[in-house]
């Protein structure tokens, strides 16, 4: 039995006109993405990157050539607001991983790019990442994977996530 489980448990005694099932999922998720991120930075800090610097070069990455987004675009594609998008350029420029310009057309505007040193790290880094997700999920088959990527992309919709 799980530590979920033993909640649920404790409540059905406690209060057995409640419900508490829902703990069952919800208690089970919040507590992997706890544990999941852990084992996730331990990949990007190994490459000298928090989970919040990794996502944006990732997603100037995925892009594809020239890899480069304006923070907007980078605000969408990330699901972080503004102000902590702009926070993780700031470190990664500083760090010479990215790099912003004025953009062509508009220069109240500004696109972030990609560096040469930014695309060899994450180029370097995603494979690693990839290989230790594949890891983690390693005790499901490739259908329980593809139900339960089903079933959670369900209720991400359900959230308008």
């Amino acid at each position: 039995m799980d530590h979920v489980q033993h909640v649920v448990d404790q409540w059905a005694t406690e209060r057995p006109e409640l419900d508490a099932t829902p703990i069952l999922v919800i208690g089970r998720i919040h507590r992997l993405a706890i544990a999941l991120d852990v084992e996730l930075l331990r990949v990007y800090s190994a490459h000298g990157l928090g989970d919040g610097d990794f996502d944006v070069l990732a997603t100037l990455r995925r892009s594809g050539a020239p890899y480069e987004l304006t923070p907007t675009e980078l605000v969408e594609q990330t699901m972080v607001t503004s102000g902590a998008v702009s926070k993780r350029v700031d470190r990664l420029e500083g760090a010479g991983l990215v790099e912003r310009r004025v953009a062509e057309g508009d220069r109240r505007s500004r696109i972030v790019r990609l560096t040469r040193a930014g695309r060899t790290l994450i180029d370097r880094a995603v494979p690693e990442h990839l290989a230790n997700e594949a890891r983690l999920l390693a005790p499901l088959t490739a259908a329980e994977r593809d139900t339960l990527a089903g079933l959670l992309g369900k209720l991400a919709v359900s959230l308008g996530l």
